[in-house]
């Protein structure tokens, strides 16, 4: 009797060391497992914004790229110069003059999963976990928490999707300034917020190589260059409402900059005349002129002064560029074609600009 008894102690110690052996925890730990890829093709990423308090816009991005490594670190990368709202130059404006792309092409989504929170996936094939996340986006990062699902679709594929919208407040990530360009230029309020929805979708990785390997592995690294490849733009040179509307909205950026009472070029003006350069070179039937303008601090003859000086430092910019000479007239108005008020600092401010309109 003590010999079964101490049999069936032994196979129940036995049976609790296999269960142990195949516990969650040890399960986690395989979950990620030789990491794995976020599918674009499968995958979406919208928000919601509103204007004149009822309207509600929808957009997307057209461009992203992420993983999940095998510790379970997961990052996505979003390419701002693809919005996608639909319109060509409401693209336009939300790459210039929101989300200033030629200074902050991308936003960041990064998180640590704990693998243990989803042993049990393969079994009960979706779950809600509680998922803390950091965005960084135009220069500053910001944590945030939300509830995602997780969906398992087979063993080399899972889905991450957002429960509910994910509130993101314009003044968090100091884009109010970008509302109120959106909001002169289209003649509307906008409510400075957004939603955020995201369905994403995850493989595997396969952790063979081959050719087809190397050419996802090629276009990978393309599409992680922040280039204007990334853009929403029609093919080829662009119609005159096009090429008008954009040189209208580049005059709305405030992002080129002198010294003050010089007109030195700082070089932080050169990421946006670089895409100026791009939009000129797409409109080649057109001149254009570079205006300068100043506030009205100051003589009205040394303001003019300055503000030829400026626009010609521009138009010189632009030449070594390679734009045509021919192609670009610079001229300077000094304090006499204010657009706003020169009695506040912020008023003087807009009043200091280039603008850019098409004069052939």
């Amino acid at each position: 009797m003590n010999g079964v008894r101490f049999a069936w102690k032994m196979l129940f110690l036995a049976l609790v060391t296999v269960v142990l052996i195949q516990s969650p925890a040890n399960a986690s730990e395989e979950f990620f497992e030789g990491g794995w890829t976020l599918q674009r093709d499968a995958s979406s990423l919208r928000f919601q914004s509103v204007k004149n308090l009822t309207i509600v816009e929808s957009s997307s991005f057209a461009e992203f790229e992420g993983g999940i490594d095998d510790t379970g670190n997961a990052s996505v990368r979003i390419f701002l110069d693809s919005i996608d709202t639909k319109i060509d130059l409401r693209n336009v404006r939300m790459r210039f003059l929101f989300f200033e792309t030629f200074e902050f092409p991308e936003a960041v989504i990064s998180t640590k999963i704990d693998a243990s929170a989803l042993a049990d996936l393969p079994t009960v094939k979706r779950k809600t976990i509680p998922l803390a996340f950091n965005l960084d986006l135009h220069g500053v990062s910001k944590p945030f928490e939300a509830n995602v699902t997780v969906t398992y679709l087979s063993e080399d594929l899972v889905a991450v999707s957002s429960t509910a919208p994910v509130s993101v407040a314009a003044s968090d990530f100091a884009l109010g300034g970008g509302i109120k360009k959106l909001e002169e230029a289209a003649g509307v309020v906008i409510v400075p917020s957004a939603t955020v929805s995201f369905d994403f979708v995850f493989a595997r990785k396969s952790g063979e190589t081959d050719e087809d390997d190397a050419d996802d592995q090629t276009q990978q690294a393309a599409a992680s260059q922040p280039a204007a490849s990334t853009a929403l733009e029609p093919e080829g040179n662009l119609d005159n409402e096009a090429c008008t509307g954009r040189f209208e909205i580049l005059s709305r950026t405030d992002n080129i900059y002198f010294p003050s009472g010089s007109s030195q070029l700082d070089p932080r003006s050169q990421p946006l005349l670089n895409s100026l350069v791009d939009i000129i070179m797409r409109c080649p039937e057109l001149t254009i002129e570079v205006g300068g303008h100043t506030d009205s601090d100051g003589s009205d003859t040394s303001n003019l002064a300055l503000s030829e000086r400026r626009a010609g430092a521009v138009k010189q910019y632009l030449v070594s560029k390679n734009v045509p000479d021919s192609r670009i007239r610079s001229v300077g108005y000094g304090e006499s074609r204010p657009v706003a008020p020169n009695t506040s600092a912020e008023g003087k401010q807009r009043n200091r600009r280039i603008e850019f309109v098409v004069v052939e």
